[in-house]
């Protein structure tokens, strides 16, 4: 199956026990360092809303920058400009494989998709 995707943290330790789970079933996905090449705007609205959870779980609250930026009271679509501008705030990992899109948190997300 073409397509698998994982959004990838190597620093995160669920991010890299989500990548062993992937590999444990035969997935090879292509690694993302979202950091690095992080989604678009659009790309992580589609991933948040294919995921079926809502913008602000996608978000890493304990980022000090979610602090600094004061996005508590935000709205998804402020969120969503924070997150896309500074991609430290998207949560991850994100899998995407043929089956859908899961925010592995906790990791046993992921295993409907599989």
């Amino acid at each position: 199956m073409a397509g698998e995707r994982i959004y990838h943290n190597p620093k995160c330790s669920t991010s890299r026990k989500t990548l062993d789970l992937l590999r444990d079933n035969g997935i090879e996905p292509e690694i993302v360092l979202y950091l690095k090449n992080p989604p678009t705007r659009a790309e992580l609205a589609k991933m948040i809303d294919d995921a079926g959870i809502d913008v602000r779980t996608a978000v890493r609250k304990r980022e000090s920058l979610y602090a600094e930026l004061n996005l508590a009271s935000a709205s998804d679509d402020e969120l969503l400009d924070a997150m896309a501008e500074h991609p430290i705030l998207i949560e991850r990992p994100f899998v995407v494989t043929g089956k859908g899109v899961r925010l592995a948190r906790p990791i046993d997300n992921v295993r409907e998709i599989l």
